[in-house]
């Protein structure tokens, strides 16, 4: 099982949930029970405060966007405040990794590949993290590590409303505008897109991808690993 990437579309969910089992499933890969896990899922609208967010990120106060309808939650990977919704692939990798700094570039590079493969020339860009299309983003990219093994991981805007990160100073960056797949294209290609971008992941890390369900990850781990 090594050399596997067990990958898993889970649809939409809570944030809340996704962090429940990632962390579950982070216990059982670092107890060698399970091999590296992909994640695939969109999320209810939600705004999450990575450890270096400010006030000033959230400049309509939390009150506010809540009454729009965007839950605000804490999490404990870098970076600041990002918009997750339907309509935007998120991608969470548990997998033991070893030079964080290369783990993040090979992300975007599997990233730009499966944009490429929509039609969309896509770059990372000097000093940031994510993946642009000239000045405007499409992808970001946020982890934590914990003993080696990774949670959260990427998202990339196909088809969802882009409206909520007009509301914010997203990922820090003022004055950064979002872009996604159906604003690029005109197409709609949230199934075509998440096989690409799955495949293209594992093959970024040598890895030979397996999809499963979630039931089959989580009967690999153990009751005790909930966290």
């Amino acid at each position: 099982m090594a050399d596997e990437l067990w990958v898993a579309q889970l649809g939409v969910i809570e944030y809340a949930t996704g962090v429940v089992l990632q962390e579950r499933i982070r216990s059982a890969r670092q107890a060698g029970d399970i091999p590296d896990v992909l994640l695939l899922l969109e999320h209810e609208p939600v705004y999450t405060r990575g450890r270096r967010s400010a006030a000033a990120d959230l400049p309509m106060g939390e009150a506010w966007y809540r009454s729009q309808g965007i839950a605000v939650s804490e999490t404990d990977r870098g970076g600041k405040v990002t918009y997750h919704g339907p309509g935007q692939l998120v991608g969470y990798p548990i997998m033991a990794i070893g030079d964080v700094h290369a783990y993040v570039r090979s992300i975007e590079a599997a990233l730009i590949t499966a944009l490429a493969e929509e039609g969309i020339t896509a770059g990372a860009r000097e000093g940031l993290t994510g993946v642009w299309v000239q000045e405007r983003k499409i992808g970001s990219v946020g982890l934590h590590v914990q003993r080696g093994i990774t949670t959260h991981g990427f998202s990339v805007n196909v088809d969802g409303d882009l409206q909520p990160w007009e509301w914010i100073v997203p990922c820090g960056i003022e004055n950064a505008r979002m872009t996604s797949i159906l604003r690029e294209t005109k197409n709609r290609s949230m199934n075509c897109f998440r096989k690409r971008a799955a495949y293209r992941f594992a093959e970024a890390f040598g890895r030979r991808q397996r999809l499963v369900s979630l039931e089959t990850i989580l009967a690999g781990t153990r009751a005790e690993a909930f966290v």
